[in-house]
């Protein structure tokens, strides 16, 4: 059972914010609803989503760094919400069993993963050969800010709904299962 009350009143009106960015619509889920506890978390957390999401890596990237983080932390939560998230944008089982374990057949994509498992498990204290391996696989400044804040997006998601011990409204994903299942 959820720790934190849900509350929809403040779902129901557009977060607002003064960055000026455009966010994605945000959906109707057990995790909003108690992150609009507090107007200026929902508001941070949209405004985080928009600004990403105008940023140069793909939503599947984006859903892929989630999945490996997500894993990472055990948050079950964020696994089936991005377990499903990764499927809507095609994602097959296999490479969402592969993101999760910081895996991908593309070496670039591989090279991500694996920087993502590096600062999470590591807290950001990552060593040279860590980011020289990113950079040998082409990432740009750019790309490397976006992937650090990518990483701490799910982070804070992760952390707030083991905290909250947020109900899954998904098909339910374990860390280390294979496939989701209905609860």
């Amino acid at each position: 059972m959820a720790r934190l009350a849900s509350v929809t009143s403040e779902l129901d009106r557009k977060p607002t914010g003064q960055s000026g960015v455009q966010s994605p619509p945000l959906p109707d889920c057990n995790f909003l609803h108690l992150l609009a506890n507090s107007p200026a978390a929902l508001n941070a957390y949209a405004a985080c989503v928009g600004a990403l999401a105008q940023g140069q890596l793909t939503p599947r990237h984006r859903e892929l760094l989630a999945l490996t983080v997500s894993e990472i932390n055990g948050a079950r939560y964020c696994l089936s919400a991005h377990y499903a998230i990764a499927r809507e944008l095609g994602l097959d089982e296999a490479e969402i069993r592969a993101a999760r374990r910081a895996v991908s057949a593309e070496p670039q994509t591989h090279a991500m993963l694996r920087f993502a498992q590096s600062v999470a498990l590591q807290r950001g204290e990552i060593s040279d050969a860590d980011f020289q391996t990113l950079r040998l696989a082409g990432f740009t400044d750019s790309l490397v800010a976006e992937i650090v804040s990518n990483i701490a997006l799910n982070i804070f998601t992760n952390y707030f709904n083991s905290v909250a011990r947020t109900d899954v409204d998904f098909p339910v994903l374990k860390p280390g299962a294979d496939a989701p299942t209905r609860s």
